[in-house]
């Protein structure tokens, strides 16, 4: 006898990707990574696209390298390709709806590339002190985890509300003054420590503990992940206004507007942002 209950439709996702040198720096430090996923296979995802999650997890990635010569460049890179080789191995229990092993697994993978670049560091001076941030969203056909760690970001802006919450907490005493209320959004865009991390894979971190987190997406969600650069150049009303314009305008790629609008700011630091929209 068939169940009565009504099936629930799968929810589709819509990307965007855009990463900018910036108007000072020499090299991209940063990179970006979009990934289509089952147990048997990964497929890497252009810069824009849109796709169901009816059989297949998807995972975006920003990671914001730091280091000598082009060493955070390499730091950045070997995080994003460390994704493609772990998240396929947890789809089993994604697909079953099987939560529980989700922190388990986001751990693994940062103290997975958090060792790797502990040892390149050590093992060849160009790569000596390299570190990264690293932000990602791994979306299953209902939830969207999320795990993080240094000061890149992922925020995620509800259907139908305007007021967006920055879902990763900074990993910087900037960050930590501001979440407790002891400055504002403007003092601690202009403090002069706010770049100094806390918390960021490889270098001279002995601990990785990264931030994780679950909640459930809905159709009309948005969720921006981005380096520092973007933030340094755009406050938080002026997110939600192009994530806004985009979803009444099929026209605008609001990672590219967001970029484009960051730089013209600000332009000091390599600037990256990928947007989702659960649709």
């Amino acid at each position: 006898m068939k169940s009565l209950q009504p099936q629930k439709q799968a929810l589709a996702l819509q990307w965007f990707g855009c990463s900018d040198i910036g108007k000072v720096r020499k090299n991209n430090e940063d990179s970006f990574l979009g990934l289509r996923f089952d147990a048997h296979e990964v497929h890497r995802l252009g810069k824009f696209g849109k796709a169901s999650t009816e059989n297949f997890d998807f995972t975006f990635a920003v990671c914001d390298g730091m280091g000598g010569a082009k060493a955070g460049e390499f730091a950045s890179s070997i995080a994003t390709e460390k994704i493609t080789t772990l998240l396929p191995r947890a789809f089993q229990n994604s697909a079953r709806g099987l939560d529980a092993g989700v922190a388990d697994v986001l751990e693994e993978l940062y103290e997975q590339i958090h060792r790797a670049l502990v040892y390149l560091g050590g093992s060849y001076d160009e790569c000596h002190g390299m570190q990264t941030t690293m932000s990602l969203c791994w979306f299953t056909p209902e939830k969207m985890h999320f795990s993080h760690i240094g000061d890149s970001r992922v925020y995620h802006l509800p259907n139908a509300s305007n007021k967006i919450k920055q879902l990763t907490n900074d990993d910087t005493h900037v960050g930590w003054l501001f979440r407790n209320g002891q400055i504002n959004e403007r003092e601690a865009r202009t403090h002069p420590r706010r770049n100094v991390l806390q918390k960021a894979l490889g270098g001279n971190n002995q601990f990785v503990d990264p931030q994780v987190g679950t909640l459930t997406c809905e159709r009309g969600d948005f969720f921006l992940l981005c380096t520092d650069g973007l933030t340094e150049g755009l406050y938080d009303h002026y997110l939600v206004d192009i994530l806004r314009a985009s979803a009444e305008d099929n026209n605008i790629n609001p990672a590219q507007m967001l970029v484009n609008e960051a730089v013209k700011s600000d332009g000091r630091d390599n600037t990256t942002a990928l947007v989702v929209r659960v649709v």
